[in-house]
């Protein structure tokens, strides 16, 4: 069970991280249950200070430091402000459930600075836990604990007159001792600690040193900081251990019992070697103090980091290694590795680093004498001195990418690159990348290390460049401005590069215009380019469409004026400006070798003139104006948007008395004239877009004026005879399709309407339903739409039985007991022509069968189209009891149309 709110709450039990804040992120929190210890990981803390008190009945313990070894809790952090809290399940304020599930509730305040509000945060989790050994023993940073059964054979009643006084020499009383469990009724009176001289201390006494005591269902716990006067230093094969020895005297009237605790944890000093690449922990599976039998059995073996364990493979992936030897089990880690970190420091601008991992022990065994077993845990934070790193630069230059690629590493985490300085200027790794250099950082995917890639190109101008004996000489030096954090400490390392490159001679090309093409002549040598006509590769399809030939030494290219890959640079008066680029590049580093640009005036009428005042105008986008969007292009007045208009061309068509065309007179001409340019967006009230505008032009962007003169006193003969016709215009009958359609509104103002995902609709019984029946595709106000039948199914099937009818002839079904109300339609944004809509309404009923009220219905109508100028009777001619429903019209034809499914709510 995990949970996470916002509370309150203090602690004492400190980490203070400072990150830098490119590195800060949103703190992330979560509790992970690690056997008889639980985790819960906080960070990054942002250079922030967090606390954390325990919960207890409501109320909140600040956790000191003498409280967390006294209490089983231990907290670390590592350089980018991650932190750590272990809790020993069985801590002093975990509620127990017995002995089987163990609930830790935490409280954690992160303290900013005095402008920054504190952070709260509340964090349970309750562990299961089962697998109780005889004896458990777990050694974490601040405190070792034992935790033991209280019904173990080794238990002894003890008869009063034997229990040691505080003055007395404890004596050997287990001579006179029964074998018997803890009962219920016994309470701890006092404890025995063996120096290895025996030490008697009252509880209170014990409490007051430091010392946790914890008497659960059914085990007893005894906690202890790892340095106290009443432990004591014993040499282990070789490896220094701390070891706290104990009896604990329960009381009960005339009745005492004792139960042995001991636990024994290994020193850093004496147990851990450190090379220059390597950590080896050494760790005695046959750990003197606490195996009382001579024959034991190991029965597993397990390591894990950070008190979790890890899989065979993991340890492979890592290359860690684990060996159990006739004496000691040995752990190696390389280090660096991943599951530690590194900690840099410099010293005289040299880059020194300090690995820091915390590798977990895990071993179970039983004794045969005794038949106990025993689980021991040793948590190990193990950190390395400063050890000198020298820095690697690696050249992966691959001179025909004409590009520079260097690796600079191994670094700790938490050293960031500033900037680079090159021989002309000193650019932060921001405007490296604007500049196209490409700053990269990359993590080691099997260690705790980074490495920092630079690339940057042959042409840019940093890069020195000299030519001789037909080689081009490219060199690159520059050095490289790192911090460690978080105490800013500065580093730099300089790296010199260089490359060659053959040079290669460029091709030759030639080109000519006539009055409609472009023609280019390449002369390539048998060598090969890629090349590239305009903004695109020249592909066998698209040769084909330029007329593309080959001779092996030449090709040549004819490109109409109007090609895609041609750009317009200006218009002129009769004429426009078109240029057509062609590049070479080198295949295998694409880089430019040829550029080609050819420009040419080619003869363009844009504007037409007609004698019938007409006017005709192509306006064609330029490069100047990249983003002109041309379908935007308007004559003066706005509504006379271009006939057609493609991303290069807009075409209008206009006369002369419309779209804002104005006339003047001149001698013997008139004139008239437009222009075609963006609409004027100047009413817009934004401010923004008005603060842009001041600091454009005043200028429009696009702007091309059209002109006709027309001469005022040329004479025109034109001869024409006339021939009367012999009847009357008439239109024949034809077929078509006319489309219908019904919709279901939402209330009587018809403005919204179901869609058709909605469907089946509920509606309870008696609650009106709103029709719409609709003339689709028709502007003709000439003609209108009358509803002839409409009934109600059960089924989709608009020929199912039963049926229902709701209008009958065009008028209202007297007989139905909610009557169709119709409602009159007008124009509105929606509707232009009122007489090919059709409202009414009727309320929601039930079909009766049997007495059981059928839960859905479907509605259909024979829609019937009418000519209003030639009526002919029937339903077009209807006349109705209500003169709201009156229709008249010739009939025209006749189309149905259904709903939806709508079902009855009971």
């Amino acid at each position: 069970m995990r949970r996470f709110i916002g509370v309150g709450l203090l602690l004492l039990l400190m980490a203070v991280v400072s990150i830098d804040a490119q590195n800060e992120s949103s703190l992330k929190i979560s509790s992970t249950c690690l056997g008889n210890i639980m985790r819960v990981d906080v960070g990054p803390l942002g250079g922030k200070l967090l606390e954390f008190a325990a919960v207890m009945n409501n109320s909140a313990i600040l956790i000191t430091p003498s409280l967390a070894s006294q209490c089983g809790f231990s907290m670390k952090t590592d350089h980018l402000g991650n932190a750590m809290i272990y809790a020993s399940l069985q801590n002093c304020f975990a509620q127990n459930v017995e002995d089987h599930a163990f609930t830790t509730t935490l409280n954690l305040r992160l303290h900013g600075n005095q402008m920054d509000e504190d952070e709260l945060y509340q964090v349970a989790e309750t562990c299961q836990y089962t697998a109780w050994a005889s004896r458990e023993i777990v050694c974490d940073h601040n405190y070792m604990e034992v935790s033991v059964k209280r019904a173990a054979p080794h238990d002894y009643v003890l008869p009063n007159h034997l229990i040691p006084s505080a003055n007395s020499k404890w004596g050997n009383p287990r001579r006179a001792a029964e074998k018997r469990p803890v009962e219920a009724g016994f309470r701890i009176t006092t404890l025995v600690f063996f120096t290895p001289e025996e030490r008697i201390m009252e509880v209170k006494e014990a409490l007051n040193r430091g010392y946790g005591i914890a008497n659960t269902p059914s085990r007893l716990v005894l906690r202890s900081p790892k340095t106290t006067p009443e432990t004591y230093i014993q040499n282990v094969a070789g490896v220094p251990m701390t070891v706290l020895k104990t009896s604990t005297i329960f009381e009960k009237k005339w009745l005492a019992v004792q139960i042995d605790a001991t636990a024994a944890c290994p020193l850093v000093e004496g147990s851990v070697s450190v090379s220059s690449n390597t950590i080896a922990w050494y760790l005695p599976w046959h750990i003197d103090p606490l195996i009382s039998s001579k024959q034991f059995k190991l029965l597993e073996v397990h390591m894990g980091i950070n008190g979790q364990r890890i899989t065979t493979a993991e340890m492979a992936a890592r290359q860690y290694s684990l060996i159990v030897s006739s004496t000691h089990i040995v752990i190696k880690i390389p280090i660096g590795a991943v599951g530690g970190y590194l900690k840099s420091n410099v010293q005289d601008n040299q880059y020194f680093t300090s690995y820091t991992v915390e590798p977990m022990v895990e071993l179970h065994w039983i004794e045969d004498t005794t038949h106990e077993d025993t689980r021991y845990k040793v948590l190990f934070p193990i950190t390395t001195p400063f050890l000198p790193q020298p820095l690697q630069v690696i050249d992966e230059t691959v001179p025909n990418k004409q590009i520079f690629k260097l690796i600079l590493g191994p670094f700790g985490t938490d050293v960031a690159l500033i900037n680079i300085t090159f021989p002309s200027e000193v650019l932060s790794v921001a405007e490296c990348n604007v500049r196209g250099f490409n700053v990269m950082e990359l993590m080691s995917p099997n260690s705790s290390s980074k490495v920092f890639i630079l690339q940057v190109p042959f042409m840019d101008p940093v890069v020195l460049q000299m030519t001789q004996n037909g080689f081009t000489l490219y060199r690159l030096q520059l050095t490289f401005g790192l911090l460690v954090l978080p105490e800013l400490a500065p580093l730099s390392h300089t790296a010199h590069l260089e490359a060659k490159l053959v040079n290669i001679a460029p091709p030759k090309v030639f080109g000519g215009c006539d009055h409609q093409n472009f023609y280019v002549l390449v002369e390539h040598g048998r060598r090969s380019f890629q090349t590239m006509v305009g903004k695109q590769m020249l592909t066998p399809d698209l040769g084909q469409k330029y007329g593309f030939m080959d001779n092996g030494t030449h090709f040549s290219l004819v490109v109409p004026f109007s090609a895609p890959d041609v750009v317009f640079e200006a218009i002129e008066q009769a004429s426009i400006r078109g240029r057509i680029d062609v590049i070479m590049r080198n295949p295998e580093t694409n880089t430019e070798i040829k550029k080609f640009s050819m420009a040419c005036n080619f003869h363009s009428t844009l504007t037409v003139c007609f004698p019938n005042g007409t006017m005709t105008a192509l306006a064609v986008k330029l490069e100047a104006v990249p983003s002109l969007n041309t379908s935007r292009l308007t004559l003066r007045d706005p509504t006379c948007g271009p006939l057609f208009s493609n991303d290069r061309f807009a075409y209008f068509i206009f006369s002369g008395n419309t779209c804002g065309t104005t006339r003047k007179f001149l001698s013997n001409v008139m004139l008239y004239e437009n222009e075609i340019s963006l609409p004027d967006e100047s009413d817009k009230s934004d401010e923004s877009d008005e603060s842009e505008r001041k600091n454009e032009s005043e200028e429009p962007v696009y702007e091309l004026k059209v002109s006709c003169y027309y001469d005022i006193n040329t004479i025109h003969t034109l001869a024409f005879r006339t021939k009367p016709l012999m009847n009357q215009p008439y239109a024949e009958n034809g077929k078509g399709e006319l489309q219908v359609a019904m919709r279901l509104a939402l209330d009587k103002s018809y403005s919204l309407f179901y869609r058709e995902e909605d469907y089946p609709i509920s509606k309870y019984l008696q609650q009106p339903l709103y029709f719409e029946v609709e003339l689709m595709r028709s502007r003709n106000p000439k003609v209108s739409l009358e509803l002839e039948n409409c009934w109600a199914t059960l089924k989709e099937d608009r020929m199912s039985q039963p049926r229902w009818n709701l209008i009958i002839d065009g008028c209202a079904n007297k007989v139905h007991p909610y009557q169709v109300v119709f409602h009159p339609v007008w124009v509105d944004a929606r509707v232009e022509n009122p007489s090919h809509f059709k409202r009414f309404e009727v309320q929601m009923f039930s079909f009766d069968d049997k007495e059981t009220l059928s839960p859905q219905l479907f509605v259909h109508c024979d829609a019937v189209i009418c000519d209003a100028r030639n009526p002919l009777g029937g339903v077009c001619n209807k006349k109705c009891p209500s003169k709201n429903n009156e229709i008249r019209g010739q009939r025209q034809a006749l189309s149905h149309v259904s709903s939806g499914l709508i079902n009855l709510t009971q």
